[in-house]
């Protein structure tokens, strides 16, 4: 069913023609401010779009209604006239009781979901009490070095009522396995939990850093985590294949899209050789998405991204559950476009960004504080991020219609040269073996479009209010949150407390079960769970883990 019939294709086009040449005549008298229009990917744009720049496309094989293959309008029949987006703040910092009361805070501000930011220490596995620790306990996210911690984390917060998402990669089934131990003491059945793992250890390899061990065994413990959820915790999303970081480091849209796809692609087919039916996994995947400043382009890469899985799963796959097909996901704005400068023109910036993620159809979101460029947010800050969310959701009225840009000639246009030319790197990729075999490639590629955004900035050809246009003197920020340095001493007395109470054999027998069973094909996800439960740290487990599995080194990519 095209969307336009032939004749009226060669009208139109006859039209834009005759109206070209006046257009040429008027750039003679009235210059263009600049000599050619792109978008942050490259992508020439028109003065105009008319219905001859979507020749050929079809409405059924290319967009349908919401809720239908290839879901570019969106996964859900009504979306938001149903439910809004999941209100989601990321937060964490210092220790553990800190953060439950940010917690309990922004609950009771109306958000909808909780997100944990992990410090450094947790993220590469390491107790707050290790030298690699030193400095760093609870600066960029809370401090979690045993069952203890989280038992705190969660204090007063029934787990079954509430979805959690929990941004950590390399020892992800670690801190998943706490978090289930938890719930059990909170008396809640793991069945009955709500809430999400990043647990994308290839994107840490491209763009992150936070990786321990090794590729192959990293991608033995992610597919372990869909083998065991899917049996047990069947509403967990057991992995956020994420795009936000490749492009924070300096991605292209196009770039984002076409990377974080293949992250998805080699996660599915590791799932699928581990033995794994694609229906019994493929459904609880999730992906994690930025939101950029060039507003039209985001909303069409979101669409393009969803429409480009839903064919891969099903026509590359071979998935028949359409939930299979599905691509949702998880926003956050962009924390690279935060300027320390006017900090409180970040406000302005987040608010279109959060607004290009509403109309481009995401499933949660987490809006940025305006003070991120200077510390962590304080509340003042982090409420104003909150509200921004909900006066888009309450009161502006782009929930109530689904999809309110699809058929715009732009919009459409934008979406088919995303998915194209994302298609043409997931084939590049395909080609040299796969996303694990092509970091390096996908590594080379983001620096050189971040060089060419710095590039831009510097040369005025791209403007940043504040730091390369309309600059001003301005007062020292105050008002901004300061971990307190003395969090990281806590943690450690806190440790050698915890580690003078607990029954120290029955850790030791855990971990030497952890460690046998490392050696071998057997899931890991139960043996972490007794681990915890016996008050076994995360630097202990990680430990044994790198002493069976090594540890990966980066190489140096120019």
């Amino acid at each position: 069913m095209s969307l336009f019939n032939e004749g009226f294709i060669q009208d139109i086009a006859s039209q834009k023609k005759r109206w070209e040449e006046k257009l040429a005549a008027q750039r003679q008298k009235r210059p263009e401010r600049q000599a050619e229009f792109v978008t942050d990917s490259g992508i020439s744009l028109h003065t105009v779009y008319t219905p001859d720049d979507l020749a050929g496309a079809d409405y059924a094989r290319d967009l349908a209604l919401p809720g239908e293959y290839p879901f570019t309008r969106g996964v859900q029949p009504n979306m938001y006239r149903g439910r809004l987006w999941t209100m989601r703040q990321y937060a964490g910092f210092g220790s553990a009781e800190e953060t439950n009361e940010r917690f309990k805070y922004l609950l009771e501000q109306g958000q909808t979901g909780l997100s944990v930011a992990f410090d450094l220490p947790t993220q590469i596995g390491y107790d707050s009490d290790h030298p690699m620790a030193r400095g760093e306990v609870g600066k960029v996210g809370v401090a979690i070095d045993s069952l203890q911690d989280m038992e705190t984390l969660f204090a007063g917060i029934p787990l079954e009522k509430v979805s959690t998402s929990m941004t950590i990669n390399a020892p992800a089934a670690i801190l998943l396995a706490m978090y289930i131990a938890v719930a059990q003491k909170q008396g809640v059945d793991p069945a009955a939990l709500n809430g999400t793992i990043q647990n994308d250890i290839l994107k840490e390899y491209i763009a992150r850093g936070t990786y321990i061990f090794p590729p192959a065994p990293s991608m033995r413990l992610i597919t372990d985590i869909f083998a065991y959820c899917a049996r047990n915790i069947p509403n967990w999303n057991t992995i956020s294949i994420s795009g936000y970081h490749i492009r924070e480091a300096g991605s292209t849209a196009v770039q984002e899209v076409a990377f974080t796809l293949a992250d998805g692609i080699a996660y599915v087919q590791a799932a699928i050789d581990a033995g794994l039916d694609v229906d019994t996994f493929a459904p609880r995947l999730s992906f994690f998405f930025n939101a950029h400043l060039n507003f039209f382009e985001e909303i069409a890469k979101f669409r393009a991204a969803r429409r480009l899985w839903a064919r891969i799963m099903k026509e590359r796959f071979g998935a028949k559950n359409p939930r299979s097909w599905m691509l949702r996901f998880h926003t956050q704005t962009a924390g690279c476009t935060l300027t320390a400068q006017q900090p409180d023109v970040n406000i302005m910036r987040v608010a279109y960004q959060a607004l290009s993620a509403v109309l481009g159809g995401t499933q949660s979101l987490h809006t940025n504080s305006r003070d991120e460029a200077l510390a962590l947010p304080n509340e003042d800050s982090v409420l104003i991020a909150l509200r921004t969310q909900q006066v888009i959701g309450y009161e502006i009225g782009v929930a109530d219609v689904v999809d309110p840009l699809g058929g715009s000639f732009y919009v459409e246009s934008l979406t088919n040269q995303i998915e194209e030319k994302a298609l043409e790197y997931i084939n590049r990729i395909d080609e040299m073996g796969g996303a694990p075999e092509a970091i390096e490639f996908m590594q080379r590629e983001i620096q050189n479009s971040a060089y060419r955004y710095q590039q831009d900035i510097e040369s005025g050809r791209k403007v940043v209010i504040g730091v390369n246009k309309f600059q001003m003197q301005e007062e020292r920020p105050r008002n901004l949150l300061r971990v307190d340095p003395a969090v990281g001493e806590k943690q450690s007395a806190r440790l050698q407390k915890l580690r003078a109470e607990r029954d120290n054999q029955a850790v030791a027998r855990a971990l030497q079960n952890i460690r046998e069973a490392a050696s071998t094909t057997e899931n890991l996800m139960p043996h972490f769970i007794h681990a915890v439960q016996q008050y076994a740290t995360l630097g202990e487990i990680c430990g044994v883990l790198r002493e069976v599995f090594g540890e990966y080194k980066q190489q140096i990519v120019f």
